[in-house]
């Protein structure tokens, strides 16, 4: 049924805007999620309460996990961020306009729902999320089949990884730490909840936002590193998206209240919230504000050629 909606919606739109299409197929895609992000909107609504009826039998049998605290402010994003991304997309097509920059954070808001949504989907259906062991090998599984890279492995002891593991997966896995025990605890019990989305997305960061920094602050030592500009605009939509969930999640009523965050605990949870959540956005503004810095120098030969020319 969905299918045959869809395959409606794109006859419909073909007939529309054919100079569009012909101009640039990808109007054809941004028209089509766009109607599927009305679509997430009207989920995250009518799950908070504001409409009745509209997509429950799809959210009773089709994905029940969209009824999570998390899984609604996902649908919450792609229904009011992406859908402005995809009209700001189709109407730089509409215009003959360019809309790479816009492309790129759509790019890395859609990746970390990839990564993030979907395994959690599966962890959080299939596990019971009792064993930390079966929480680790099905995530590093799932990293390993979409980045190619090597995990190191880890001693497991008393279903807790000890020693080498960084402190995000210590906290998300109940390292027996103090430190990680008083965060945890007092500041953000929200990544203790069995649901598996908190603890997938933290072990995301450590993978991919991680290294991703280390990287960048290379980058913006070194003059010449032109990869730094696109991938910024990739993680900012990616840390947007998922600070945006995890945070929503966080206070939301759907969240059972032991994991929800203290009321005490507000102001600190938000600020280094908001500020991780800020940091890649200020980082692709750097880039996009003087991306000579990051252009390839031609060779000194080059260069000398040119002054005596």
């Amino acid at each position: 049924m969905s299918a045959l909606i869809l395959g409606q919606l794109f006859v419909a739109i073909y007939s529309l805007s054919r100079g569009e299409i012909y101009y640039d197929p990808h109007y054809a895609v941004f028209a089509v999620f766009a109607f599927t992000s009305v679509v997430d909107l009207l989920i995250a609504l009518q799950e908070d309460g504001y409409m009745v009826g509209f997509v429950e039998f799809y959210t009773k049998e089709g994905e029940p996990y969209l009824r999570t605290a998390h899984g609604v402010f996902i649908c919450y994003w792609n229904g009011i961020v992406h859908y402005l991304l995809y009209l700001a997309m189709a109407g730089a097509i509409h215009r003959r306009k360019r809309y790479r920059n816009l492309g790129l954070y759509w790019l890395g808001s859609f990746v970390m729902s990839i990564l993030v949504f979907l395994p959690g989907n599966i962890l959080g259906k299939y596990l019971a999320l009792r064993n930390p062991t079966s929480l680790i090998w099905v995530t590093a599984l799932h990293l390993e089949a979409t980045t190619g890279s090597s995990i190191p492995s880890q001693r497991l002891e008393e279903g807790r990884t000890r020693g080498v593991s960084p402190v995000w997966e210590d906290v998300v896995l109940d390292c027996p730490t103090d430190a990680c025990f008083v965060y945890i605890y007092q500041y953000e019990p929200y990544l203790r909840d069995p649901v598996a989305y908190p603890k997938v997305q933290m072990l995301v960061y450590m993978f991919y936002a991680l290294p991703f920094y280390g990287l960048a602050a290379y980058a913006l030592i070194f003059p010449g590193c032109s990869w730094l500009p696109d991938w910024a605009l990739v993680f900012a939509g990616a840390i947007g998206q998922a600070q945006f969930s995890h945070m929503g999640a966080s206070m939301h009523l759907r969240t059972p209240f032991t994991y929800r965050v203290p009321e005490d605990a507000w102001a600190c949870f938000f600020v280094c919230n908001m500020l991780y959540a800020l940091g890649p956005h200020l980082l692709a503004y750097r880039c996009l504000l003087r991306p000579a810095f990051f252009q390839r120098l031609p060779p000194s030969s080059q260069v000398l050629h040119e002054k005596q020319h």
